[in-house]
């Protein structure tokens, strides 16, 4: 069972002190996917595939090492770039799949897009993972927790709406409150599902005899 408050507390602690940080990276992520998207022509692929994949990445970088303790540094809205290929790919592959599954109804695309949901995760974690491997990894961490991260959501409801009536203010605590909530809640069901892990080809994977061991 998630408990949703000690996730949210621990964000709170996490992203004290770093909050005008974290904005300034969000902004700098939002200002130039904008700007991409303003080019004649080509502006829906410079933002849509390329710059919002690769700024999705560094965040979910950022976001990771801040729960661990890390201070986020504003250079580091770029390091997604460094793996511009994989989130292309990874992002692709979700915006397919979950519009196939919607092509049926409704209700299987958005359980899909939950199933989906921690493919970046997974991917900030093991740097070059083919882009089929983060997602099949995400469905496995997320069977059992696609209601718990639905519930998460709408816990959000009040804040995001807070969000809207201060014209975008209340999101410069709000947004990383709400990203640091998340990443403690794929920690939370990935340390479930595995809870030992070796490095084996810079991927993280499980160490399935000594977890049969204990």
């Amino acid at each position: 069972m998630i408990d949703r408050i000690t996730l949210k507390n621990m964000a709170k602690e996490q992203i004290k002190g770093n909050i005008g940080v974290l904005f300034v990276i969000l902004l700098i992520a939002l200002g130039i996917s904008t700007v991409a998207a303003m080019i004649p022509m080509f502006g829906w692929f410079a933002s849509g595939w390329i710059a919002e994949p690769a700024f999705a990445l560094s965040l979910f970088m950022i976001y990771l090492d801040l729960v661990k303790g890390i201070k986020p540094e504003i250079s580091r809205v770029f390091d997604g770039f460094y793996d511009l290929w994989s989130s292309i790919k990874v992002s692709f592959f979700v915006g397919v799949f979950t519009l196939l599954w919607s092509l049926l109804f409704v209700i299987p695309g958005i359980v899909k897009a939950y199933s989906y949901s921690m493919a970046y995760y997974i991917l900030a974690e093991n740097k070059g993972m083919p882009a089929l491997e983060a997602i099949r990894r995400s469905q496995e961490i997320m069977d059992g927790h696609k209601m718990d991260l639905f519930v998460l959501s709408l816990s959000f409801i009040g804040w995001n709406i807070l969000g809207i009536i201060t014209f975008g203010v209340a999101y410069i605590w709000v947004a990383p409150y709400m990203l640091a909530t998340l990443t403690n809640f794929y920690n939370e069901i990935k340390n479930e599902k595995f809870p030992i892990t070796v490095e084996t080809d810079n991927f993280v994977v499980v160490d399935a005899q000594e977890e049969t061991e204990e």
